[in-house]
């Protein structure tokens, strides 16, 4: 039985492990362990006695290959949970920024329309409704997940982009256009700058930086590099973010591609500077007393860290 679903949070390539259990995505763990036994507990081939050979072989196909990854997904303690949860939350400010794309369901259409105080009501709502049926015709459950995984994407469009857009904005999506092309100029003459949809993306990645998340920092330039490849801010900064971690081969790839879009970008430049001196200490003779990497290290304490663009720690 192949399991090739289209919709919903699967278009984006991502397993939906919610919609797979029929539960919301702020379920707890308790309440995800109870859904599983239950869904365990009747797709289980001494529960299907009656049922033909071909649903029963679908039925143990669907709780090995789908419930139970999900189930182990979804655990409290499982090593990448956490990692999950911050890719849902990525995805739903991302697609909200991007608007809403076509739904098939009634469900999902309604969830779009409702009111912001009624969002996590008609959720919920919608999500009971599927889910009580979601496993009782085996060859429809694909149809009931795909719609499950659509409640869920729009409800996390609704939830982490505070709203929905039906369409983008031309000027959002628009590039900045040079002075010639109608750029007001200022009273001094330059042209004003123009805002670009990549500026929520770093401002948030800055403010992941400056906390040491580094991991959320990096989602958020991802998503903003979808939006404009050629970011120069996005890539320095994700040059940065690779960097803290240890990462140079990833942080180089970045700050090499920053410094191409744009040669004066100063954190790239600061960047391309930090990996210069990480060559050195690594490659030089000079370098190779324990006196000169301490006095190095120390320097690089009172810059702030990341390459001074946030400051040292206050006194």
């Amino acid at each position: 039985m192949p399991f090739n679903i289209q919709r919903g949070l699967f278009k984006y390539d991502i397993t939906d492990h919610y919609a797979i259990l029929g539960i919301p995505v702020n379920t707890e763990a308790k309440a995800i362990r109870k859904q599983y036994l239950k869904l365990a507990h009747s797709l289980h081939p001494d529960k299907l006695r009656e049922a033909s050979d071909r649903d029963r072989k679908q039925a143990n196909e669907i709780l090995s290959k789908l419930v139970n990854p999900a189930y182990e997904a979804l655990q409290e303690k499982a090593k990448n949970r956490t990692e999950y949860h911050i890719v849902l939350e990525q995805t739903g400010k991302r697609l909200a920024a991007e608007g809403l794309p076509s739904l098939e369901t009634e469900g999902a259409k309604k969830l779009a329309q409702a009111g912001s105080s009624d969002v996590d009501a008609a959720y919920k709502r919608e999500i009971s409704n599927l889910a009580s049926n979601q496993y009782k015709a085996i060859g429809q459950v694909l149809e009931n997940i795909a719609a499950l995984s659509e409640l869920n994407l729009v409800y996390l469009m609704r939830k982490e982009g505070q709203g929905v857009r039906k369409s983008t904005s031309s000027q959002t999506a628009a590039k900045p256009s040079s002075p010639k092309q109608g750029q007001k100029p200022s009273p001094s003459g330059e042209p004003v700058p123009q805002s670009s949809p990549v500026d929520p993306y770093t401002r948030r990645a800055r403010e992941y930086l400056e906390k040491g998340n580094y991991a959320k920092s990096i989602l958020e330039l991802r998503d903003g590099l979808k939006l404009d490849p050629k970011n120069s801010a996005c890539h320095s900064l994700m040059g940065l973010a690779y960097l803290k971690q240890n990462q140079v081969s990833m942080a180089k790839v970045h700050i090499m591609k920053a410094l191409q879009y744009n040669p004066k970008d100063e954190l790239g430049l600061k960047g391309k500077a930090a990996l210069d001196r990480l060559a050195g200490k690594t490659g030089g003779k000079q370098q190779s007393t324990s006196t000169g990497k301490g006095k190095s290290s120390k320097s690089d304490n009172k810059s702030g860290g990341m390459f001074g663009l946030f400051g040292g720690k206050k006194k």
